[in-house]
């Protein structure tokens, strides 16, 4: 939960989204209730934000800020091509992204602890995890004046699982074993098998909602904060303030023009020189030349990206749980946060939630470098003279820098690295999770369960290092259809600990997304999603020139 105590006689939308969040990361539901009485709340003034058990409420949206209404930006993203598309479902870049949370809202939306939070949606209920019902927002029009109806999102979600839309989330959408319209502003999903995490799913960009029967994307016609004025797929986007947006006193800007920039010294150019006001993805090295600029201010923004190092299960020397601790205790975690990525990252601990998401194991001890507890380990497993390639690329961020590193800390122990530097073309398809010691990079993804599935069930085609633990893959399957948050965190700490025992990964720390904004941006934040606020940042900033 938040630190802000809730202290008004009468609790707003955005306090009572708070205690919502406190719930959802814990906070007991009697704490929750002693909050709401502490702020003199009447049943009048809470609105709809407890019910009975499987019930996800919350009250109307968060009243916006004190944000200055007015103005225009520019903003440069990194990629972009001719495939830049406003169909969310085709999503691929973070400039599509970006956009796509301009002209469209989704069910729901993740919060700056990536907790999912009801946007279209007003109320979700389920049974047993498996059925779920979502009741709309009344009174939300498209664009085009269309009311969203249940068809809408009916339309929205079925297309993903139509081979000829091209979704890029179509396996995520498999589990969607039925959606229909229950009522006008009613809809119905039945999934194949329990899953309580649906409102995090419902929150991915490629989910958002558009108009029943769309077929042309380009006017990017939704419920967003911003209207398509201009789109011009590789050249540049610009959206126009949507004045009948359904969230009162949203968006602040009139107007956003977006391009994209490639050359990071280029973007950092354009920026400084009063080109574009926001720019994301800053290489740490790039971030003294905006800090002494007075008209400039990086964003950290801490996410849940990081760089790996795989020690391979299944082959020598891996096979040994001694070789494998050893490498663990090897890695100086600090020095890597500092030297090789400036201080932008945090600490990690050999499973992939990061610290400040949900669902994140603070009780799991940390390991600490120990060149001499690796040595007594390597010397158990009878490797303490031993040489071994380790291979590493600039495709996996700062892995280079890592094994050079590593190679030293391997030196006091023993260990003889040969640090073999592979080109970025080619490294994810002919050597990543191929060699017994090798590094990874793994982008954030919305939560735990898909984490986990993704890359650490023993069953997953990007399992890295090989890892099979009956143990795990038995929490992931009753967790996902846990519906007890409390119980559903027990079993996401234990897969923390048993990835951080045995797994052959080796998370060294998690790398912050770095932005770099005008001054005179407001309203700008971060979140562990990505850069550009999770790429949301439309509705939430605004010019005070």
């Amino acid at each position: 939960m938040n630190d802000d105590k809730i202290d008004s006689k009468l609790i707003s939308g955005q306090e009572s989204l708070r205690v919502f969040e406190g719930l959802n990361r814990g906070m007991s539901r009697r704490n929750a209730l002693q909050l709401l009485g502490v702020a003199g709340v009447a049943a009048a003034g809470a609105g709809s934000l407890f019910g009975a058990a499987g019930k996800l409420f919350a009250d109307e949206a968060a009243s916006p800020g004190k944000g200055k209404p007015g103005g225009r930006i520019r903003v440069a993203g990194m990629s972009s091509s001719t495939a830049d598309t406003l169909d969310p479902a085709k999503g691929a870049l973070s400039t599509d992204y970006a956009r796509h949370y301009m002209f469209y809202n989704g069910l729901t939306r993740f919060d700056s602890h990536l907790v999912p939070q009801l946007e279209l949606a007003e109320r979700i209920d389920n049974t047993d995890a498996t059925l779920w019902t979502i009741t709309l927002r009344k009174d939300v029009t498209f664009h085009n004046g269309k009311t969203l109806s249940a068809a809408d999102v009916v339309f929205s979600l079925s297309r993903h699982k139509d081979p000829l839309t091209g979704s890029k989330v179509m396996p995520l959408m498999e589990q969607f074993a039925e959606i229909k319209a229950t009522g006008p502003n009613e809809v119905q999903i039945r999934l194949s098998a329990p899953n309580a995490e649906l409102p995090s799913i419902l929150a991915v960009s490629h989910l958002l909602i558009v108009p029943e029967g769309t077929t042309d994307f380009n006017q990017g016609i939704g419920t967003g904060p911003f209207k398509v004025k201009e789109f011009k797929p590789g050249v540049r986007s610009i959206a126009a303030r949507n004045t009948g947006y359904w969230k009162p006193g949203l968006p602040y800007l009139d107007e956003i023009e977006f391009i994209a920039i490639a050359d990071e010294p280029s973007r950092i150019n354009a920026l400084l020189s009063g080109d574009v006001h926001m720019i994301n993805e800053v290489n740490p090295r790039s971030t003294t030349r905006i800090k002494a600029s007075a008209g400039h201010r990086v964003v950290d923004a801490p996410s849940g990206n990081y760089t790996d190092l795989i020690i391979r299960q299944d082959q020598m020397p891996g096979k040994s749980a001694e070789f494998t601790q050893a490498m663990k205790y090897l890695m100086d975690r600090e020095q890597i946060k500092s030297a090789v990525f400036r201080g932008y990252a945090v600490v990690g601990n050999d499973h992939p939630i990061a610290p400040g998401s949900r669902y994140y194991n603070a009780d799991l001890p940390q390991t600490v470098y120990d060149p001499e507890k690796a040595r007594f380990l390597l010397k158990k497993a009878g490797m303490d003279s031993i040489n071994m390639p380790l291979v590493a690329s600039p495709a996996a961020t700062g892995s280079v820098d890592i094994a050079v590193l590593l190679q030293q800390s391997a030196k006091q122990a023993g260990l003889k690295l040969d640090v073999n530097r592979l080109p970025s073309d080619g490294y994810w398809s002919n050597h990543w999770m191929k060699h017994p010691l090798s590094f990874g990079n793994i982008n954030p993804r919305p939560n735990a369960d898909v984490m986990f599935s993704q890359f650490f069930q023993s069953s997953a085609p990007w399992n890295e290092s090989g890892w099979k633990n009956d143990q795990f893959d038995q929490l992931l399957m009753l967790a996902r259809g846990e519906t007890d948050d409390a119980k559903r965190s027990k079993m996401y700490a234990d897969m923390q600990t048993l990835a951080h025992d045995h797994c052959g990964i080796g998370i060294p720390v998690f790398i912050s997304n770095i932005d770099a904004v005008d001054q005179r941006v407001k309203g700008y934040g971060s979140n562990p999603l990505g850069g550009f606020m999770g790429y949301m940042f439309a509705e939430q900033v605004w010019l005070d020139a």
